[in-house]
């Protein structure tokens, strides 16, 4: 992966293709600023972009959510629609192609609306996070999850690290009735080629102002 220009590590065929063999991509575990910050929340209806192999839905349906597993990737799709079946929770999933570049709401709103490490170039996530806070239910809340930039990530190419972002870079992209929760960088461990590596997590939660919030 390291290889591949940014650019080009956000284009569909390039997941198709990492998601074409038969071995794991990612763990499988939820990740861990979805489980700090909706663990308390009254579940209902989630949206989870860029969801991969489902691992959040799983864990989301898992908690009592109807959630809607959403990504750009059909091979990717259809790998997390197998595992939530064989999880016990695939009655509780939709599934939607969509590229979370061009995503728009159409009218659909959810509780939740998360998205962990998606890294579009050029500064692209704060248009997702745009795109993706018009999905919000008054009441309801928006996660958004990336990597901080970091020496940590030298191995990759330099335009696939200018695409890491702080949380407080996001904010431009909240509309004005969102209420900011946490924009805030956390400290991970995570392992990578079998030694532990720490990181920092770039945190944007808000809840859209109205009706019926999600305490």
């Amino acid at each position: 992966m390291s290889r591949h220009d940014a650019q080009e590590m956000f284009e569909p065929d390039a997941w198709e293709e990492r998601y074409a063999g038969e071995e794991p991509i990612w763990s499988g575990n939820p990740n861990a600023q979805l489980v700090v910050e909706v663990s308390e929340l009254t579940p209902g209806a989630a949206l989870d972009v860029g969801c991969g192999e489902g691992g959040d839905v799983i864990w989301l349906a898992q908690q009592g959510w109807r959630v809607t597993g959403a990504d750009f990737s059909a091979n990717g799709l259809a790998r997390a629609a197998r595992h939530a079946e064989q999880a016990g929770v695939g009655d509780r999933v939709d599934w939607w192609q969509v590229d979370a570049r061009t995503f728009a709401a159409d009218g659909r709103r959810y509780d939740l609306v998360t998205t962990h490490f998606l890294h579009p170039p050029d500064g692209g996530m704060v248009d997702v996070t745009r795109r993706l806070a018009q999905a919000v239910a008054p009441g309801g809340h928006l996660l958004v999850v990336g990597h901080a930039p970091s020496d940590t990530f030298t191995h990759l190419s330099e335009s696939h690290r200018r695409a890491m972002f702080l949380a407080e870079e996001l904010l431009p992209g909240l509309p004005e009735d969102f209420e900011v929760l946490a924009a805030e960088q956390r400290p991970r461990t995570m392992v990578r080629d079998g030694a532990s590596v720490d990181v920092h997590d770039s945190t944007l939660h808000a809840r859209r102002r109205g009706a019926n919030p999600r305490a």
